[in-house]
Order: structure tokens, then sequence, then C-alpha cells
């Protein structure tokens, strides 16, 4: 058990130590600590103190690749056109923004997490419009530009005295297969219109974070960029790629996780079930179980005994393996450039009692099938393909999603949840599997499933014990 702690250390201090990513582009964070991406097309001039914008956004129109050079117009539910006001046009900067999406009508979204859908009766909205008062920003939405409908107010911290507000345009990677492909949109704006404390002058337009590691870039033969229609007209057509929303592994994939960090959870589950099936079959061998049953002849309670003190003492060794290796790994991980996605004190606690638990459950289940097979070479064998045989294929790239899923959801391996830290986002299409650190079950229903064959396994472990000879 020693031995399997260390090999969680070892892996994590490995694990830690060769993730460079130092000469890599830094990676903007939001508001809240959250690796973010921060990408879009925008239209700006600056807004000192208090005031409100107001556009219709007439088309929305989203193309995806279709092969080299070849774009095919198609639907990107969360392609973004709308208004937008920020601290600043540097990446990470506090935001808040109302716009109409591809599939998911008006929301007005802040701070890159917090998501509101707009409800507008009557025909489809066209009509935005922002209002800033100092920290709160107010968004508002309508399908005539006479009768509007409020969306939502929000106080963002930290916008300052002057921001930066207008128009923006952006298209995240639609799904394709096991990835994404980038996308981009076009919008077309009419009747700009701006009150207060407005800049005069002509409007800028940028892509913001074009060389940030969190942007796909546009499909090949693409831009951003924008142009005016109509002199005076408040007319724009601005064409836009990336999104702001917080970042999941689609989007950096270079990131870490505390689930990887305790990569040596695999190599330490093969060493706690062969001393979980020699706790017991040892004693098959040299036929010590008869003076055992002799001493004490209630075989059940033998057998719970024998589960207690090695669950306790797998237990023990895995949470301070764990307790040990998750913040040497972290330590090094960050140190090296890599952005680990941030949980709270309370999920990594979760998550070394969570896998010290797992492991303690395995060595049962591996007490269970030695007591049953007699041998343990059948009962090794059998624990390592009920446990880490769907631990190694979901950790295969090529896996198909649902076959993840489903190994995850009825197999031991639905306990590998517990190191799950990545939170999946409803206004964020990715690949949520379990290879990219999304799990089907909550940490704790994974885990009950593990404990549903341990508990089953050692039932019948007990029966077979009763009725047959030592």
């Amino acid at each position: 058990m020693a031995a399997a702690a260390l090999m969680v250390v070892l892996v994590a201090l490995l694990a830690g130590a060769s993730s460079d990513q130092s000469g890599s582009p830094p990676v903007p964070v939001g508001p809240g600590g959250e690796p973010v991406t921060d990408t879009f097309y925008f239209v700006h001039r600056p807004l000192a103190g208090n005031g409100s914008v107001t556009v219709s956004v007439s088309t929305l129109k989203s193309s995806v690749p279709q092969g080299p050079e070849h774009m095919k117009p198609g639907v990107v539910p969360w392609a973004k056109a709308g208004l937008i006001i920020r601290g600043s046009s540097r990446q990470g900067s506090p935001y808040a923004a109302i716009m109409l999406t591809g599939g998911h009508g008006v929301r007005m979204q802040n701070d890159f997490v917090n998501d509101t859908a707009g409800i507008v009766p009557g025909a489809s909205p066209r009509w935005l419009r922002l209002d800033r008062s100092g920290d709160e920003v107010t968004g508002h939405a309508s399908a005539d530009g006479t009768h509007w409908t409020k969306v939502g107010t929000v106080h963002v911290n930290g916008l300052g005295p002057t921001v930066q507000g207008g128009l923006f345009v952006a298209s995240p990677p639609s799904p394709r297969g096991m990835g994404t492909v980038p996308s981009v949109s076009t919008a077309a704006f009419k009747d700009l219109r701006t009150q207060g404390g407005w800049a005069p002058g002509a409007w800028t337009g940028d892509q913001v974070g074009a060389t940030s590691p969190t942007f796909a870039g546009y499909p090949q033969g693409t831009s951003g960029s924008f142009t005016r229609s109509g002199a005076g007209s408040g007319g724009f057509t601005v064409t836009g790629a990336g999104d702001l929303a917080p970042a999941v592994r689609d989007s950096l994939p270079t990131g870490g996780t505390l689930g990887e960090i305790l990569t040596g959870t695999f190599p330490a589950l093969i060493a706690v079930i062969v001393v979980g099936a020699l706790f017991v079959t040892s004693e098959y061998r040299l036929s010590l179980i008869r003076v055992t049953l002799a001493a004490s002849p209630h075989r059940a309670r033998v057998l719970v005994a024998k589960a207690l003190v090695l669950g306790g003492v797998t237990f023990v060794a895995g949470f301070v393996g764990t307790a040990v290796a998750l913040p040497l790994g972290e330590h090094l991980a960050r140190s090296n450039g890599v952005v680990v996605f941030p949980a709270t004190a309370w999920t990594e606690l979760r998550v070394e009692l969570g896998t010290a638990a797992l492991l303690a459950t395995v060595a049962v289940m591996a007490l269970a099938a030695g007591t049953a097979f007699r041998h343990s070479a059948g009962a090794v064998a059998t624990v390592i393909v009920a446990v880490v045989l769907p631990y190694f294929l979901i950790a295969i790239p090529f896996m198909p999603a649902s076959a993840s899923d489903w190994l995850t959801r009825v197999t031991p391996a639905a306990a590998l949840a517990l190191q799950q830290t990545l939170v999946e986002y409803h206004q964020v299409t990715s690949i949520y599997s379990p290879y990219n650190g999304y799990y089907p079950l909550a940490p704790w229903e994974g885990f009950a499933v593990l404990a549903a064959y341990a508990a089953v396994s050692l039932a019948a472990a007990a029966v077979l014990l009763r009725r047959r000879d030592a």
C-alpha cells in the first residue's frame, strides 16, 4: 500500500515537471480567476461615464468549412452578434453584452460565465440596447424598436470610469466528429445610435485575442472585418470568429486538471488489486485459511474483518498519497506555465478523499474476488478487467464519446468521476466526453456504482465462503 501511494506521488511529480508551456502565449483569465476564451471582432469607441447604445441586427449568417478552401452556410447555435460594454479591449476584462445568437435567441451575458435568456413577446427580436449607469449595465430587446423588454441588469465590477463599447461578432468552433472546426459569422447592423458620454470620431475595428491560445482562428480564406454602409445611417457589416465564454478542454487543450495530475491512480489501482487479492489467496496457498476459520468459525465475520482492515489501510495510504501528490504536482505544473483549471478547496478535498475511497473500494473488490477464486492470478485478472480495462479504454482518444459515456455509467470506472473538476457549460458547445475530463455522472453517483459492485462482490464471496470447504 505504501508503494501504491508512492506511485501516485511519483507520477504527479513527473506530470508536473514534464509539462512545459512556459514559451506559450498567456492564457486569458476572467474576473473570477478562471481561464476564458475572449476572442471576437470588436467595433468600438470609448464611453466616459454613463450612456447607452442601440442597434438593429438585421441578419446573422454563419459558415463552416467543408473542405480545403470551401465554406458552406451552416447553423452555429452560439454564434453571437450584438452590443458589448467592457472595461477595456484587454483580454479577460469584465464586460456585459446583449446579443442575438444563431440558435438560442436573445441572451445577456457578463464576465464569461453568466448567461441569461431574453424572452421577447411578439415577432423575432431584432433590436438590442445596452444602458450603463456606473457599474450597472442593463440590457433590453425589442421586436420593433418601440416596445422594449428588459432582459436583465448586471453589476460588473471593475469597469472603471471610461469603458470600451460598441458592436461585436463571435463565432465559436463547430463540433465535427471527435473534434471541432473553426467557424465564421457575419452580421448586418442597422441604425446604430448612442447617447451619453461617447467619444466623437470614427468607430475602430479590432480582432480581440488574435494570438490567444484559446482562439481557434478563422477558417482558411476568411478573416475578421467591418464595413460601413450608408453614410450617416448607422449601418455596419461585421465578420468575426471566436467566443466570449469560459474555457473548456477543446478551447484550451494545453490546460491541466487535477485528474491528470493524479494519473498515478492507474498503476496504484493495479497495486491495490494485487494486495487485496493476496490478502486472502495467500492463506489458501499456504493452507492457513483452515487455521483462521478454526479460530473464528463465523466465516462472514472473518471476511468483513478482512475487508475493514484492508479498506481502512488502503484508504489511509491513498489519502496520504493524493494529499501529497496534488499540491506538489499542481505547483510544478503552474511553475512550468501550465494553466490548471481551477477548483475550490472543497473540490480538491473531494478529489483527495474520493481517490482514496476509490482505491480502498477496489481493494475490497479484489479481496472478494480472491475469496471466490481462491487463486491470486484469476482474482487479479478479473478485477483488472472489470476496473482497470475501462479506465484504459476511456483514455483512448479515438474511443467514441457514446461508448466512453456508457463505460463510465455502468462499469466500476464510473468512480473516476470523483476526480472530475471541469465544469460543463450550457452556453459552450464542446465535446464533453470522459476522455476530455467530463463524466456523465456526478462524483459521488459514480462512486455509488463502484460501491454497488463491491457490495455485491463481497456478498457473493461471503456466500461462497460459508458453503465451501476451507
